[in-house]
């Protein structure tokens, strides 16, 4: 016998309106709502705070960050996707697309090796996710880095059964993208990764004859894989008209972190999704020297954000584009309702009936969140 879960006195958060309401939850779903105050015997009373869909996160660094929390240091791969699990539903991301990078480094000469790991991590988080260990909902994203030496045999590790949800197309190449300063370059892989100096030089030029080799093959690759799984292709850092051209051209629906406004501006044309970075939102600027979040959002060019490489950001980036629109609403769906339309997921992103519950609900001071808790198809996760 089922019951529902009443959650009362909330100010929620629709598609385009705030209304004060409440809404009802029946197995895992939402199944009616209405305006008023009153708090029925039973219901939840969320004192007059938000309630909103949860949050749906499509690019985060997140689990890398907890399979190796210092340079040269593996963490157990089971904890690291139970750490990141709870850490996520601690933010109110109740969906998420763990990036895991396909494409590997493997050469003795290379001055820095990276080796696959995307078959065995992909194959534990699926695992855990049928087993109902973890507390939100995970997709699979790939991250296809074309400019390595094992992209297409990883990539065809894959298939239509494992159901990855996104192919992002990454060329890390130097001078061009994200590193067009080469000096920036210098700073990430010697200041991060531990690589010496003065073996810098080296290996950018090994990086140029992975370029030449394999880029061409590399992308096609990729971008015949998203289509055999049935998965969203996104676009990385493009940063030329030509580049967002290119990317339309394959398929790209969704371009992740264009570094220029002449990027951004063409994505819009092309009618191609942006996603930048909350971090970038919330800190007033790119940390790589990139175009701002927020001169996209002035420009009604920024569509959905990601947490990227702090979780916590998404929900605040979310408050400071609806302070930057006056609009609630709007600033909302770039972490819900925006994200899940892009890579088809018509079952959740918004306050609606028959939607998922996944649910969150916080308060503000001024653009701050202070999340209250978290709600999971109707199973409280935080």
């Amino acid at each position: 016998m089922t019951s529902n879960q009443i959650f009362a006195n909330a100010r929620l958060i629709l598609p385009d309106d705030v209304i004060r309401g409440s809404l009802i939850v029946r197995d895992g779903a939402i199944v009616d709502m209405d305006q008023g105050s009153s708090i029925p015997k039973g219901a939840i009373d969320c004192q007059d705070q938000f309630l909103a869909p949860g949050l749906i996160e499509l690019h985060t660094d997140n689990l890398e960050r907890h399979m190796q929390p210092r340079p040269k240091v593996d963490w157990p791969h089971k904890a690291a996707i139970v750490a990141h699990d709870r850490e996520l539903a601690g933010t109110g991301i109740t969906t998420v697309f763990d990036a895991i990078r396909a494409g590997s480094i493997i050469s003795e000469n290379s001055k820095r090796r990276f080796g696959k790991y995307a078959r065995s991590m992909a194959d534990e988080i699926l695992e855990m996710r049928d087993a109902g260990v973890l507390k939100i909902s995970h997709h699979i994203h790939l991250r296809a880095e074309i400019c390595s030496e094992t992209l297409e045999e990883e990539l065809n590790e894959f298939g239509p059964a494992d159901k990855i949800g996104i192919v992002s197309l990454m060329d890390h190449t130097p001078g061009q993208r994200q590193f067009r300063d080469l000096q920036k370059f210098e700073d990430y892989v010697c200041g991060k990764n531990g690589l010496s100096r003065d073996g810098f030089g080296d290996y950018v030029e090994f990086l140029y004859g992975l370029q030449e080799q394999f880029g061409t093959k590399h992308e096609a690759a990729a971008v015949a894989a998203a289509n055999r799984y049935g998965a969203t292709l996104a676009s990385h850092d493009d940063t030329t008209v030509q580049q967002v051209d290119h990317s339309r051209d394959r398929g790209v629906s969704i371009a992740e972190f264009p570094t220029t406004l002449e990027a951004a501006d063409a994505c819009y044309a092309a009618g191609i999704a942006t996603i930048m970075g909350a971090p970038n939102l919330v800190r007033g600027g790119s940390h790589s020297g990139n175009v701002a979040a927020g001169d996209l959002a002035q420009r009604n060019r920024l569509d959905i954000l990601s947490s990227d490489y702090v979780p916590a950001a998404l929900l605040q980036g979310a408050l400071r584009l609806a302070t930057i629109w006056d609009d609630m609403p709007a600033g909302i769906a770039t972490v819900t309702r925006n994200p899940a339309k892009s890579v088809g997921l018509s079952d959740r992103g918004s306050l609606e009936i028959g939607k998922r519950a996944d649910l969150i609900l916080f308060g503000k001071i001024e653009d701050t969140p202070i999340l209250s808790a978290v709600w999971s198809q109707g199973k409280r996760v935080a």
